[in-house]
């Protein structure tokens, strides 16, 4: 009997305790082996306990491990942002640290408003996003997220903003690779800005490819460059969440070099510090930057900004990924995982629809492969399924597809470093996962 916990965090469940963790495992302290197929939340890139990100920790500890931003600049944090730069599209030199993917978006969006207001656009304020969304758990990011069991005990404390549809062709029954599909989701954009007012739009923010709301959710052929256009028009900035499509999980260093669309800011977290300590950024061209700071400053903070021991370990794994070709290993190994799990279709037909990019992989379950109609509430399968591939050793995430209310996805989203021996793994678990859940569910299986 495990004595009573003074913690509390979304429930009173009750997880092992964590023993070690290394590579793309972890182990609880009875000596059971999990696979991490989530990298957490999404979050460990490079696997956990990496030696020479460690290292690099140690040698900064030895140094110091704080040194506050008014007071010192600092190695790490310079280096790192200078990394990050050349690592962003041309012209976004200039690099704000922050310590998670909220942070990093409350921090996007009030340089949106400040460079609004400095260069004489105060009437400019709404951000405009997508539903189903997630972009962080604190107020401001909380209003631009369109999930409702997230958002709807706190909306009395926000300002609310518009949203639009994310583009899911595969619900909608249109074509992902056809051009006029993703004309057909921006044009929405378009005609939200106008129904707000153009001159009352500040920004638009999307995910590149969709994190945990919308499961990997890949844009139509266009939209993304439709979008770009559709900002340039009216004046709004662009800011791309990369919170989890970022740091070269999709096989690239920002989700949106995929499709060749450039933002005015960017948000990223989550991978970037690869979970070696809580780390993020906010990422912006200097022509937003400049008239802020030339105006006075920019009116915001965090006191763990630039941390120098989180910014020597973001350093170390940026290095690592780049001395491992890591990014060329998340595209090949997600293709090949994106495959195996293709091929459980054939097997359960209860699986609707497989997507994503690199290692940043989703899969969803349905009634109807035709409709795409979800499978009953009841079966309750989206923590079913986790607690079942959980007492098999594999880790996966799971979310609630339609409005956070019913459909079930699965994010499966192992480190970069996995090989496809540990493909195999994650395959074989996640089936006997499967059959598990089909036959408590009633859900028939095809046998070979």
């Amino acid at each position: 009997m495990k004595p009573e916990s003074h913690l509390f965090y979304q429930t009173r469940s009750r997880r092992p305790v964590l023993a070690e963790a290394r590579g793309v495992y972890m182990w609880d302290v009875d000596g059971k082996r999990y696979l991490d197929g989530s990298s957490g939340a999404m979050v460990s890139n490079i696997g956990h306990s990496n030696p020479r990100v460690l290292d690099a920790m140690r040698r900064q500890m030895e140094k110091s491990t704080f040194g506050y931003r008014l007071h010192f600049e600092t190695e790490p944090s310079e280096l790192l942002a200078a990394k990050v730069a050349s690592l962003s599209p041309a012209g976004m030199e200039k690099v704000f640290f922050v310590s998670g993917g909220s942070e990093a978006v409350e921090s996007a969006i009030k340089l949106a408003r400040q460079y609004a207001v400095t260069v004489g656009q105060s009437s400019r304020w709404k951000v405009i996003s997508r539903d189903p969304s997630y972009h962080g758990s604190t107020l401001g990011a909380l209003a631009l997220t369109g999930y409702a069991p997230l958002s709807d005990p706190f909306a009395p404390m926000m300002q609310a903003m518009p949203k639009i549809p994310a583009p899911r062709a595969y619900l909608d029954g249109l074509d992902i690779n056809d051009p006029a599909t993703g004309a057909y989701y921006a044009a929405m954009l378009e005609a939200k800005i106008l129904e707000e007012g153009a001159d009352s739009v500040l920004a638009f923010i999307v995910e590149p490819i969709g994190g945990a709301s919308t499961g990997a959710l890949v844009p139509p052929a266009g939209y993304m460059q439709a979008v770009r256009e559709i900002c340039d028009r009216y004046g709004v900035l662009l800011i791309h969440d990369e919170v989890m499509s970022g740091g070269g999980r999709t096989g690239k260093f920002m989700g949106a070099e995929h499709f060749g669309a450039e933002p005015d800011i960017i948000a990223i977290s989550k991978g970037f510090g690869a979970g070696y300590a809580p780390l993020g950024a906010m990422i912006a061209h200097d022509r937003l930057i400049d008239p802020v700071l030339d105006a006075g400053g920019f009116l915001h903070g965090h006191t763990y900004a630039g941390n120098p021991l989180a910014c020597a370990a973001g350093l170390a794994v940026l290095e690592e990924i780049e001395a491992g070709d890591l990014m060329k290993n998340a595209s090949r190994m997600g293709g090949l995982l994106k495959a195996r799990l293709q091929n459980l279709m054939q097997r359960f037909s209860f699986i609707g629809d497989v997507r994503g990019e690199g290692l940043l992989l989703a899969f969803e379950l349905v009634s109807d492969r035709q409709t795409m109609q979800p499978l009953p509430k009841a079966l309750n399968a989206y923590n079913e399924l986790v607690e079942l591939a959980y007492a098999e050793g594999l880790i996966i995430y799971s979310r609630r597809t339609r409005g956070g209310l019913e459909g079930d996805h699965f994010l499966v989203c192992p480190p970069m470093i996995i090989t496809e021996g540990q493909v195999n793994e994650i395959i074989d678990m996640l089936t006997n996962a499967l059959d598990k859940f089909a036959a408590s569910a009633g859900l028939a299986v095809e046998t070979a």
